[in-house]
């Protein structure tokens, strides 16, 4: 198999290599009866995109087509299959929950990524419990901006890099248009998607409504989904605007809980969970403003508030023991009720201005960044024995918490174009962060009261050259960091010891890449990246004075990601024909990550074993996914394969455990089909089949929420959608 993505991986650098008469980048045009629909071949952001700078760093962009994907199901493996490197963990097929990772990052719920809806965060809380509870339909996604690790110098923290999800905007050409899309499915999946958009006047407008419920794969996963969002712009002159957004998303969610290897090798669907809940809901309203001073000065100053919480009621045990009742008891044991409540306010200004040195434009952003987050944070609740979501105790909570980070940051990057074909860019930022944590655990036997100021300033640097009016090599180097969330300065017991010295991680990225366009044949990207990893965060077993052995939260060790990133997508049809209605497209999405720790040691079973050496968890060294989409003047339709090979969900690098919580997640295949059909003018009907071969495997375990244990992923499952737009 190595050989084969290898051999893959030679193939996309030949194609790259092919030599052809460069073009300008144009757009693709395609005739729907009398509407006109574009599509970009153009697979990475501009030089400058609004206030923002992305030259000389690795970007993508994604259009949302559900001919390519399956939108109404929200199944991320297809929406970034052209992303190079995507680890995407699959909890459910119910497409409620973002998990995305990249190069060595965590993939739990996207939170070693900074996430953004139309340019401001949804994570819940960014600085001290970064993890992404908000969803939103992939139906309302006009396109995906998506950042490497240099993103680190314009949007903060994180190793992963940044997405931003950037909502449809309104329709400029009408008073009052109407979308609507439903789509019903297997397993009683039924999705309801619908929208308004016009403008009047000075005024414009776009609102959406979707509405997903099903009884998932697994027995025991019913889900029951909603999200709101509302942008409402006032232009009130040629140069201001002021848009007021609103966004809502919560959903219940029944967990089938996870499996042991002996459980899902006989029978991988099935569960013995069925009081198991979690429920998030998560509010995002927002102001906009832009004034653009100049066509060289322009100003974006972005305000949001998020508030809202996540729950959960629990049966929290390995997975080889049944939840079953208690004989002694006479009834079902009692669940674990945990509970966080957010709430937090972000401020973000930003100043684009362009200026010219000689006869060459250059370009300068620069930006602030004000945001103080809270989370109320309650867990370990007893609660009762019933079987439906409960949220009522019968125990007060273990453990009772306050938190609290407040976050600054400053930052200037400056496009140098010191020719017309280079440019070199470099950044700086300045970070501070004050974390405060007030509580108690464990019933006040534990008090806690811990407070911290830390302050990073961030280096960075890009160089790119165009070679031609299509290509172009690029490469940067950015440092970056992750602030330790609250979860390692806060103890979970009384024989667990916090370091007080806890550093956060730090490290850097770099990239060095060459893409473009090759006139109508073929388009590509190819890149090496290195990020160095320092200071990831574990748990140590030490003794103190008394012979007692203590759990010590602390800094475990360094680790290194290295590898390749390769994109490549051929025309068969256009490269022969361009003015042809039709095309053939033949993409294929290969990366190779080598992730392994350096230096450190982590407590296992009360022995600290060495990690150098060991593979990141999570992090599969080949990922292929290769595709192939038929466009026409009605049809879009896209069979997509995808690779990913094996990986460990520890850092121990665990081969087996009885419990399935940790071990070996094995490499697996999936085939995936979307079609979308255009007819008279304004509907459309769509399909989508995802693991068409119905390959049994998993993409992660976990010794935690949603589990512990294996967790499936789910089996071959269709859904069929109709829709309009007037």
């Amino acid at each position: 198999m190595k050989r084969f993505y290898k051999a893959g991986l030679a193939l996309t650098l030949a194609i790259c290599a092919y030599k052809a008469r460069a073009q300008k980048i144009t757009k693709d045009t395609l005739q729907l009866d009398s509407v006109l629909v574009r599509e970009s071949r153009s697979k990475s952001l501009p030089e400058v995109s609004g206030q923002y700078i992305f030259s000389g760093k690795k970007t993508n962009i994604i259009y949302a087509d559900p001919g390519k994907a399956n939108l109404a199901g929200n199944v991320a493996r297809t929406l970034f299959s052209q992303v190079p490197g995507i680890n995407v963990w699959e909890m459910d097929g119910s497409g409620l929950q973002l998990n995305i990772g990249t190069r060595g990052t965590d993939v739990h719920r996207s939170i070693e990524t900074n996430i953004r809806q139309n340019g401001y965060n949804t994570n819940s809380d960014v600085v001290g419990y970064p993890e992404n509870h908000y969803s939103m339909p992939f139906q309302a996604i006009g396109e995906v901006q998506y950042v490497r690790g240099a993103s680190a110098l314009q949007f903060g923290s994180q190793f992963g890099g940044m997405v931003n999800f950037k909502i449809k905007q309104p329709d400029m050409t009408k008073a009052f248009g109407f979308e609507s899309e439903q789509t019903a499915g297997s397993n009683r999946f039924f999705n309801s998607y619908s929208a308004i958009v016009g403008k009047v006047g000075k005024v414009s407008y776009y609102a959406y409504f979707d509405a997903r419920n099903g009884d998932g794969w697994r027995p025991n996963a019913a889900f029951n989904y909603h999200a709101y969002y509302a942008n409402i712009k006032y232009q009130f002159t040629e140069k201001g605007s002021l848009s007021f957004q609103f966004s809502r998303s919560d959903y219940v969610q029944q967990i089938a809980g996870g499996l042991t290897d002996a459980d899902f090798n006989a029978n991988n669907r099935s569960s013995n969970r069925f009081r198991n809940y979690f429920k998030p809901a998560i509010n995002i309203p927002a102001v906009i403003f832009n004034y653009d001073f100049s066509n060289n000065t322009k100003l974006e100053v972005t305000s949001h508030v998020l508030f809202g919480e996540r729950s959960s009621v629990q049966f929290i045990a390995p997975a080889n023991i049944n939840d079953t009742v208690n004989t002694t008891l006479n009834s079902y044991n009692p669940r674990q009720v945990d509970r966080d409540h957010y709430k937090s306010f972000t401020t973000e200004a930003r100043l684009l201005h362009n200026y010219n040195i000689g006869s060459v434009r250059s370009t300068l952003t620069t930006g602030l960044r004000y945001a103080d987050g809270s989370t109320h944070r309650q867990q370990k609740g007893v609660g009762t024995t019933n079987t439906n979501f409960d949220l009522g105790l019968v125990k007060d909570y273990g453990i009772d918490l306050d938190l609290n980070a407040v976050n600054y940051a400053a930052f200037v990057e400056d496009l140098f174009r010191i020719t017309d074909k280079f440019s070199f860019t470099p950044g700086v930022r300045y970070e501070g962060i004050k974390t405060t944590i007030n509580g108690v655990v464990n019933s006040q036997s534990t008090d806690v009261n811990y407070k911290r100021n830390r302050n990073f300033p961030l280096f960075g640097a890009g160089l790119q050259y165009q070679l031609s009016n299509t290509t172009q090599l690029y490469g940067n180097i950015s440092q970056a960091y992750r602030p330790y969330i609250y979860a390692a300065v806060t103890p979970a017991d009384q024989l667990t010891r916090v370091d007080p010295d806890m550093k956060d991680s730090k490290g850097y990225n770099a990239d060095l890449g060459y893409r473009g366009k090759i006139g109508q044949v073929l388009t590509f990207d190819v890149n090496g990246f290195f990020v160095h990893y320092a200071n990831r965060a574990g748990t140590l077993t030490v003794q103190d004075d008394a012979g007692v052995n203590h759990l010590y939260l602390t800094t475990i060790g360094d680790a290194n990601a290295k590898g390749i990133e390769a994109y490549a997508e051929l025309s068969l049809i256009r490269a022969f024909n361009p003015t042809s209605g039709s095309d053939l497209r033949l993409f294929n999405t290969l990366a190779y990550t080598h992730g392994r720790y350096t230096t450190g040691a982590i407590n296992v079973n009360g022995t600290n074993m060495d990690l150098k050496g060991h593979q990141i968890e999570g992090t599969p060294d080949w990922t292929n996914r290769t595709g192939l989409t038929y466009l026409n003047n009605h049809i879009t339709a896209t069979l997509l394969f995808s690779y990913v090979g094996k990986n460990f969900s520890d850092a121990n690098n665990t081969a087996f455990n009885p419990a399935g919580a940790s071990g070996i997640v094995p490499s697996y295949k999936v085939v995936d089909w979307a079609f979308n059909y255009r007819f008279l003018k304004n509907y459309h009907v769509n399909f989508n089949i995802n693991n068409i071969f119905n390959e049994k495997y998993f993409t992660r375990r976990i010794n935690m929420y949603p589990g512990p244990g294996i967790l499936p992923a789910d089996g071959i499952s269709f859904n069929i959608g109709l829709g309009v737009k007037l």
